[in-house]
């Protein structure tokens, strides 16, 4: 096997700058391949979410892992404590590989497979016939199922794009203890039936997406196939263990805390640099009080990066008008521990 110079397989590099090296993917494994048609163009228009997506700064291990799931065409499975990252790299990689809107599915225990594929109206179907039946809709005109069937997040991302869609499954953990095991078969297939389309005699519609409830895509019959498979981020907070087959077919990625008050420091510097320091972006001196007091804070109980940004926020302002005790306080009050267990700071 040939070496190559290091990283010049990364698609990925987290560096921020948008670039077109996701079209230097290689061709999918052949167990990867997906055949849906015809091509769609790269919606357009940024990640959705700018500041995480240039204000998010991973480590070796992140960028490695998400080229593999790139490479692999698997979903890619983030976890770690709270504020460590694990949504915004979704949007950091949309955002370098000019993927578009990032497509944003938050899970609780409540949340089903249909729903992240797509939802269907029948109520507003009905409704609508009875109106047109008693003259009150105006001209009478063919029954359009398009306009009651619109696509959720999961069934977007997989739509036959020329360019993967990025996909972001947030807090997979909460779901119900089933709906693991019901993205593999999804996430296997690479596509799936639209129940409600299929059964017509003329399964094809044109429906509307995630993305848009004015521009629509057509769908032929009653099936949804991908193309490129969409890049899936599925977060994790480690509330609960997965089946080994889900894991299996997953790329994973444990996002560490900073190990260091100075990757601490870099971390806010991207945040809040320019905001409360200068236009170069250089922290003043009472934010990095705060930092290495939120630092030295950490092995007393879990605290997450998003609180420190809180606390040198508002310190930052109350110093302008507070004595330093007071200030300290408010640190500690605007980032108060998440749990009470004891961390171990190298394990942080």
């Amino acid at each position: 096997m040939t070496a190559h110079p290091s990283r010049a397989w990364h698609v990925y590099t987290g560096g921020r700058t948008p670039h077109d090296r996701v079209d230097l993917l290689p061709d999918p494994p052949p167990w990867r391949r997906f055949t849906g048609g015809p091509p769609l163009p790269a919606p357009p228009g940024d990640s959705g979410n700018r500041h995480a997506a240039v204000s998010y700064r991973p480590g070796a291990d992140a960028v490695r892992q998400v080229n593999a799931a790139l490479y692999l065409r698997r979903p890619l499975l983030v976890t770690g404590a709270p504020g460590t990252g694990k949504s915004s790299l979704a949007y950091a990689v949309a955002h370098e590989l000019g993927l578009g809107k990032v497509l944003h599915w938050p899970i609780t225990s409540r949340v089903t497979l249909r729903e992240g594929l797509y939802a269907y109206d029948p109520l507003t179907r009905l409704y609508a016939a009875g109106r047109a039946r008693d003259g009150a809709a105006g001209p009478e005109r063919a029954d359009d199922i398009g306009d009651y069937l619109r696509l959720g997040p999961l069934g977007t991302a997989l739509l036959p794009y020329a360019r993967p869609r990025v996909l972001l499954v947030d807090e997979i953990d909460k779901s119900d203890i089933d709906l693991p095991n019901d993205l593999l078969t999804i996430f296997e297939k690479g596509s799936y039936e639209l129940v409600e389309l299929a059964r017509r005699a003329e399964p094809t519609a044109e429906v509307m997406t995630a993305d848009s409830t004015t521009e629509r895509v057509e769908i032929r019959d009653g099936t949804v196939t991908c193309r490129a498979f969409p890049f899936v981020v599925m977060t994790s907070n480690g509330e609960r263990e997965f089946p080994p087959a889900f894991l299996r077919r997953c790329v994973t990625v444990d996002l560490k805390q900073p190990a260091t008050v100075e990757e601490l420091t870099a971390i806010v510097g991207e945040h809040l640099g320019g905001v409360v320091g200068d236009a170069s972006g250089a922290l003043p001196e009472g934010a990095h009080d705060v930092i290495r007091r939120f630092f030295d804070r950490r092995g007393g109980g879990l605290l997450a990066n998003d609180q420190l940004l809180n606390a040198v926020y508002m310190c930052h302002h109350a110093a302008f008008s507070e004595p330093p005790g007071n200030v300290a306080e408010l640190a500690d009050q605007v980032a108060p521990y998440l749990s009470s267990e004891a961390t171990d700071p190298d394990d942080a």
